[in-house]
């Protein structure tokens, strides 16, 4: 019976009891947490702080869920205020709040270096650290605003073609980006375009003969991206341009074409002022203004001397080539005082009477064989006076292709006799006859380089003033003979010698 009772009894009351067990269950886990806290407040600290260094190694520095090293370590602090360790870790997450700011402004993530410098601000990093961040972030905002308006300038002169030559046009537009941004996409962009249109324009001067033009468009090309991929070929191009034009000015020196040459020259030279070749060619063409200027004051044509004279003046670069046109200036100046000194006053009646008389003994000496000498009474010498009354004459040119032979005779037999006084007055009549430049030439190297012999010799016995003397003959008949520079070193070596002594 008693069993029965206590059985019914339990029936009655087994869902209240364990309705009961549960919500103490659940009471149980959901005070669990706090209720140790309160027990146990030093190890949940330790593990908010333990939680926070991850964090804190991992960059993850605030967190709005709470999850940052900011946070935890402030949890922490919260929990256990008389422990130093979470404010020494809020001051390690505001030193690397600052060095995020830095990176982050290095790379140009202006929104993540803000938001690293207020979280630095805020746990009080250094004061004068966080102002340097700060201001280095203001100027790169406001250089990034200002590559904005130089991007839109430098897209602008590329569209105008208005491609290098001055600080607003694209090339240059574009290094100024690049200089802030090395890597800017679209600024590269731009200036392998541009580039590309360059070499493109340098390409089709070559094409159309303009060769300095071209030459100047590389060089740009060389000064904004030396490794352009177009950049060889049309190099590879100029330089075999470059050789065209370099004979094609020889050809038109050694053909009289002294004008033509010139223009070539310069062409080459405004690419490259020091170019050997180029400037040996201007020497040349000095020289060949100032034979010029010999032969128009052996005809006694001195307004066309003049102008040969400064015209070779103008050419000449220095060096051999001013020394070449001071014998020349010295040599008209001769021909000056002969055609004082032979021509005749009187009518122009009297001085054609006079011409015809001067033509009749030219030919009488001639029949005597007497063509360069005697002094005063030969061929040559009344000729010379002939041409002082009338150069242009047709009896005189005719007595003057006559003679020609003879005086390249005397030149020739003179020079192997070493009797070079008298070599260089046949030589002086070659001139005066008017014989071509490319005949004259070697005859004129020929007798300097025997001076030269002359010189080295006397040298040798060590009679310095004859060797100098030698030395001037030498460069007075023919200045760029290529051994006169050596010999004038020994010359002043050997004079430093004797002056020592």
């Amino acid at each position: 019976m008693f069993f029965w009772v206590v059985q019914r009894d339990w029936r009655s009351w087994w869902p209240m009891a364990a309705a009961t067990v549960g919500v103490a269950m659940v009471l149980l886990i959901a005070v669990r947490q706090p209720l140790a806290d309160r027990m146990w407040p030093d190890t949940r600290a330790q593990a908010l702080r333990a939680e926070a260094a991850a964090a804190l190694a991992s960059g993850r520095l605030s967190a709005a869920d709470g999850t940052g090293a900011r946070e935890l370590y402030e949890a922490a602090l919260a929990m256990d205020p008389d422990r130093p360790e979470a404010r020494d870790g809020l001051s390690q997450v505001a030193r690397a709040a600052l060095a995020q700011a830095q990176s982050a402004l290095a790379e140009e993530r202006f929104d993540d270096a803000r938001a690293a410098l207020a979280l630095a601000r805020e746990l009080a990093a250094p004061r004068a650290s966080v102002d340097r961040v700060e201001s280095a972030l203001r100027e790169r905002l406001s250089a990034q605003a200002g590559l904005d308006d130089v991007r839109a300038r430098a897209r602008a002169a590329y569209a105008r073609g208005d491609l290098h030559g001055s600080e607003n046009s694209a090339l240059p537009l574009y290094r100024r980006i690049l200089g802030l941004r090395a890597d800017d996409a679209d600024a590269l962009r731009g200036r392998e375009d541009a580039l590309g249109d360059l070499l493109q324009q340098a390409r089709e001067d070559l094409r159309e003969g303009r060769y300095a033009e071209a030459a100047r468009a590389v060089a740009v090309a060389r000064e904004f991206d030396p490794g352009h991929i177009d950049l060889p070929d049309t190099q590879a191009r100029l330089g075999e341009e470059r050789d065209a034009l370099l004979r094609q000015a020889h050809a038109d020196r050694d053909a009289g074409r002294l004008e033509r040459a010139e223009a070539r020259y310069r062409a080459l030279l405004e690419s490259d002022p020091d170019a050997a070749e180029p400037l040996e060619g201007m020497e040349q063409l000095a020289l060949a203004h100032a034979r010029r200027a010999e032969r128009a004051a052996a005809d006694f044509r001195f307004s066309d001397a003049d102008t040969a004279l400064a015209e070779a003046a103008r050419v000449a670069p220095g060096g051999s080539a001013t020394a070449a046109v001071d014998a020349a200036v010295r040599h008209v100046e001769r021909a000056r005082l002969a055609h004082a000194r032979l021509r005749p006053a009187g009518s122009p009646a009297q001085r054609r009477e006079r011409l015809r008389v001067l033509l009749e003994q030219v030919d009488a000496a001639e029949q005597r064989g007497d063509l360069l000498t005697p002094p005063g009474e030969s061929a040559y010498d009344r000729l010379r006076a002939a041409r002082a009354i009338a150069p242009d004459d047709n009896g005189v040119r005719r007595a003057a292709a006559r003679l020609l032979p003879a005086a390249v005779a005397c030149f020739d037999r003179e020079l192997r006799g070493n009797r070079l006084a008298r070599a260089r007055s046949c030589l002086d009549a070659r001139t005066a006859l008017s014989e071509d430049e490319d005949t004259l030439a070697p005859a004129r190297r020929r007798l300097a380089q025997r001076w030269l012999a002359v010189g080295d010799e006397r040298l040798g016995a060590g009679e310095l003033a004859a060797a100098r003397a030698a030395h001037g003959a030498a460069r007075e008949i023919d200045p760029t003979v290529p051994e006169l520079a050596a010999f004038a070193e020994r010359l002043r070596a050997a004079g430093s010698v004797g002056e020592s002594r």
